[in-house]
């Protein structure tokens, strides 16, 4: 690597040097390339960086993509038609129901929308988000691409029947964090399940047998996806380890928004129970954060009586005492991969539904401990 190389970053390397091959010909037209996951192994990168050389060698109509072929070298004398559906579009709104704004400075919110602005900025096209209003309408644009929310707090729902005729309407969507696997739109959601599960096992690896969990619903009968999934990845988890599930050390508190109420009850709850649990799952900070305002009010030393665990890694986590142990839910990926599939892998007729779902990632901090540690 010479010494300006150093300076340049390794997306534009590998780029430059792909560029090289196809201009003097020794890449030639319709010759494949290697897939972004060969591409990452041959430079010692990750997907994300040879992806991005990828795309910016899509950009400058110099390779083309094929939908479950490949990437391939673009004749010279002008692109494939595939190439150009990228360039086609020159919007992607975020659309969501009318709301209050400030829901948006949630982490989970902000991050995802961080990572589709990136994506955007990445392949030159304009981002912004689309508040649908009580007439749920679309804006007029039949060649933008729509990264869809369907659910938000305190909000009307987007109702199913918008989206099949979004659908109808041929409108290139994805939708985010909830998925609807009969209308057969692409989607990317967290994996919850896997969250869940990270949670619990890190628990159980430390020496824990009894795991509290604090959920949001009504009932264990009445939750919604996420905290549905992180349910069963707490029961898996335990499952794996045979450890018999005690539906006493599951706590539902009923509310339209996380706050710290729900986990300052469903602590006292836990703990005032005959055998209480030696650690809690609490399934967001905030709830978690509740819960450690409660084990200070009864005197219980965390995590030298209860182990705790989040879920969402909010900026607080960090510099709370002791410091949250908690679940990043990577939710900047999350927002690229959908802006990523709506520019560039979209389905068509001919092609199976394309969804992801984003794995999260077990942030370990001070809350955390072996039983009696």
């Amino acid at each position: 690597m010479s010494k300006d190389e150093r300076f340049v970053p390794l997306y534009q390397i590998i780029c430059n040097e792909l560029k090289d091959k196809i201009v003097s010909g020794e890449l030639q037209p319709n010759t494949p390339l290697p897939q972004q996951s060969e591409l990452a192994k041959m430079y010692n990168t990750s997907e994300i960086t040879s992806r991005r050389a990828l795309m910016e060698l899509v950009k400058e109509e110099l390779i083309y993509r094929v939908k479950g072929k490949g990437t391939f070298v673009a004749e010279r004398t002008g692109p494939s038609s595939d190439s150009g559906r990228a360039g086609q579009m020159h919007n992607v709104y975020f659309v969501h129901p009318r709301t209050n704004m400030q829901v948006f400075n949630h982490r989970f919110f902000s991050d995802m929308l961080s990572g589709i602005h990136r994506f955007c900025d990445e392949n030159d096209i304009d981002f912004c988000t689309w508040d649908l209003g009580p007439d749920m309408a679309l804006p007029a644009d039949e060649n933008a691409g729509y990264i869809i929310l369907t659910h938000l707090p305190q909000a009307q729902e987007i109702p199913m029947h918008k989206l099949s005729q979004w659908k109808a309407e041929k409108r290139k969507m994805v939708t985010v964090h909830f998925y609807y696997p009969h209308l057969r739109l692409p989607y990317v959601i967290s994996d919850n399940l896997t969250g869940g599960y990270l949670s619990t096992q890190h628990l159980l690896a430390l020496g824990h047998q009894r795991i509290g969990i604090i959920l949001t619903g009504k009932s264990q009968l009445e939750l919604n996806q996420e905290f549905s999934l992180r349910l069963q990845g707490y029961k898996l988890a335990l499952s794996q380890h045979r450890i018999e599930l005690d539906p006493q050390l599951v706590v539902t508190m009923d509310g339209n928004q996380e706050n710290e109420e729900m986990g300052y009850e469903g602590f006292r709850q836990l703990a005032a129970m005959d055998n209480p649990p030696t650690a809690i799952f609490a399934t967001s900070d905030m709830k978690a954060i509740g819960a450690m305002r409660a084990a200070r009010d009864l005197g219980w030393d965390i995590p030298g009586q209860m182990s705790l665990i989040g879920y969402d890694n909010l900026i607080v986590s960090s510099f709370l005492s002791p410091a949250l142990t908690t679940i990043d839910q990577n939710a900047s990926m999350l927002g690229y991969r959908a802006a990523e599939i709506v520019l560039f892998d979209y389905p068509d007729a001919h092609h199976d539904l394309v969804k992801d779902e984003i794995v999260p990632k077990l942030v370990v901090r001070g809350s955390t401990a072996g039983p009696g540690d």
